[in-house]
């Protein structure tokens, strides 16, 4: 029966999550039942998409994208993948009609990342980010409403806000590892061997105003979701006040981290407030 594939299929794409990111999977775990195994689905597919990119490097990395491509194109027309990722991710798509679009542009801006190292301009990088994020935001955003087009169109713009907040503040976090590592540099017009505090700030005085656009759709979130959304909120804001404190030159020579005992101190505090009701 398939659907045991399918209950292995999702397990699959859970294990990733907890895997990769165990902070972004304590925030899915905060979300209701009936929505949290389609983020782990949607995150599942980015994160593999994501790790073929950044990770593999010892492997033909077009080559594995490119067979990704065609198998992701499969399963979203036959509604079936004995890749399990894939299989757990179609399944979601169909379930909540996430347009096909979405899937395009963050395809789009990961298969940038096996040729493309540096982004001149700001439309470059918005439209990267765009695919890279947004695009993610929304589509979990799918899941959020439960289908609602109207609430989903409402708080459309307010999601992509927050995704790109998210993906910008990784941006800043990674610095060493993207320059150094991956000789990628996303902030255009910034000279990154040179990094100022007068660039830096700058960045994040631009992460700030998404924030704070991201932060107007939160509190419109269905109870289902607020929780966990505002849970990951909450997480980045306190990375991105590590990072302002954090002088430019050390931000190049390391990881800034939020420790794990800042990290439960900080859920704690938004399971709190949700329960006040002071979101």
């Amino acid at each position: 029966m398939k659907a045991l594939f399918d209950t292995v299929s999702h397990q699959c794409s859970r294990a990733v999550t907890k895997t990769y990111s165990t902070s972004f999977s304590t925030a899915v775990q905060l979300l209701a039942p009936s929505i949290r195994q389609d983020v782990y689905n949607i995150y599942g597919f980015v994160r593999l998409a994501d790790e073929i990119v950044d990770s593999f490097h010892d492997y033909d990395k077009p080559a594995l994208f490119a067979q990704f491509e065609v198998d992701l194109e499969n399963a979203l027309k036959q509604k079936i993948s004995l890749n399990p990722v894939l299989n757990a991710f179609q399944y979601t798509v169909h379930k909540y009609d996430i347009p096909h679009e979405l899937i395009d542009a963050f395809m789009k801006s990961m298969k940038a990342d096996l040729t493309k190292t540096v982004y001149q301009s700001q439309a470059e990088y918005e439209d990267y980010i765009y695919g890279s994020a947004d695009v993610v935001g929304l589509m979990c955003l799918k899941v959020f409403v439960k289908g609602n087009n109207q609430k989903y169109n409402e708080l459309k713009a307010s999601a992509m806000k927050l995704g790109s907040a998210f993906q910008k503040v990784n941006f800043l976090r990674d610095l060493k590892a993207d320059f150094e590592q991956l000789n990628r540099t996303y902030f255009p017009n910034t000279d990154l061997t040179e990094l100022n505090e007068q660039a830096k700030q700058q960045i994040i005085e631009e992460i700030e105003a998404d924030f704070k656009a991201g932060y107007e759709g939160i509190v419109l979130l269905p109870l289902e979701a607020k929780l966990g959304v505002y849970t990951a909120y909450v997480y980045y804001k306190k990375l991105l006040a590590k990072l302002k404190q954090t002088p430019s030159t050390q931000i190049k020579q390391t990881r800034i981290r939020v420790p794990d005992y800042e990290k439960y101190g900080l859920f704690a505090k938004c399971y709190l407030s949700y329960k006040l009701k002071f979101i």
